[in-house]
């Protein structure tokens, strides 16, 4: 099997995981890196490849088969676009923009070149998610009703020092938030409308610290989202999921799904249902049921599959067009905190 090459650009802390990740992996090579810091330049050095100050001399003059961009979000764009007149497929770390219109011409950027364009929503390829989805599909729980999901965990303060973290956009909704979003679509399907309340009454800062959101799912089903980063709880997926060893694991969950047929929790995946052939009502018996999965590490499963899409071997699991639905959620729950409303979502 051929290798891709890579280049990278942006060699923060999401360039470098994706870094490490590739030095274990034979599908891909590391070519070069694109970042302007001086930082960027020693950890280039000490890996061997080439770094430059910019993208798009890295991109001529290394001549990557594919790129992943892990720049600040207001770059996302404009980086891709540079990779789409090049004929260079991509991998952008969520979101796919900083705004909707931006994300729109990234995607038409890359279909007009023909090039692949995966966002790094990775989640995706967590077995734990696609488990549930797979029960979703599989109509094991019937048709979904009710959606409970929580995102609350207590931020250390040193993590505000930096000045951006306590300004609107740095807040839990855009940056942790997001991934819970798209979750939630990825496994009970699109979002279609959205009423959110928003506080900082704890930090006082001018970004939310806590945020309530309801759902309304294209299949019917309704949905709540509590967010908080103020908050000394174990139930988000960092907390419960395992996957990131960052973060101590609690044995508890974090999604809470229920239709007519049964109900599942996330990431415990225990489906609860009633026994087959009895009578079903709220005072009979539920069976507890444990779905089993492998346990993998989904950042190496996305650069895997990011290779083969570009080999041509694979389709992709998340392109630009859903990932920017996933933007156009979050973007409605930000203005329904600000303004009291209910925002419905296009059809696009």
């Amino acid at each position: 099997m051929t290798y891709v090459g890579i280049g990278v650009i942006g060699a923060g802390l999401f360039g470098r995981k994706h870094i490490e990740i590739m030095k274990r992996e034979s599908a891909c090579r590391l070519v070069a890196i694109a970042d302007p810091t001086p930082e960027a330049e020693i950890f280039a050095q000490e890996l061997g490849v080439p770094c430059f100050k910019d993208y798009e001399e890295m991109l001529d003059r290394a001549k990557p088969r594919a790129a992943i961009i892990a720049t600040p979000n207001v770059l996302h764009a404009s980086a891709g676009i540079a990779c789409a007149e090049r004929g260079i497929h991509m991998l952008v770390e969520k979101p796919i923009a900083d705004t909707v219109e931006s994300a729109r011409q990234l995607i038409e950027a890359a279909e007009r070149a023909r090039v692949a364009l995966l966002v790094g929503h990775h989640r995706r390829y967590n077995p734990i998610i696609a488990k549930a989805r797979e029960a979703v599909r599989e109509g094991l729980l019937g048709r979904i009703t009710a959606v409970s999901a929580q995102w609350m965990l207590l931020k250390a303060e040193d993590y505000f020092i930096p000045a951006h973290r306590r300004q609107p956009g740095a807040g839990p909704i855009l940056t942790n938030a997001v991934h819970d979003i798209d979750d939630l679509r990825f496994i009970c399907g699109d979002i279609v409308s959205v009423q959110a309340m928003s506080s900082n009454a704890v930090r006082r800062y001018p970004v939310e610290d806590t945020t309530v959101v309801n759902f309304r799912f294209s299949c019917g089903a309704l949905g709540a989202l509590t967010v908080s980063d103020t908050a000394v709880a174990p139930w988000s997926w960092e907390l419960t999921s395992g996957e990131n060893p960052f973060y101590p694991r609690n044995d508890e969950n974090c999604y809470l799904i229920s239709g007519t047929e049964g109900a599942l929790s996330v990431p415990r995946l225990e489906l609860w249902r009633y026994r087959e052939g009895t009578e079903k009502g709220w005072n009979k018996p539920l069976l507890r049921e444990l779905l089993s999965v492998e346990t993998v590490d989904p950042l190496a499963r996305q650069i895997r599959h990011f290779c083969a899409v570009v080999r041509g071997e694979a389709e992709p699991v998340i392109t630009g067009r859903d990932a920017v639905r996933t933007l156009q959620v979050v973007q409605a729950v930000l203005e329904a905190a600000r303004t009291g409303n209910t925002c419905e979502l296009d059809a696009e």
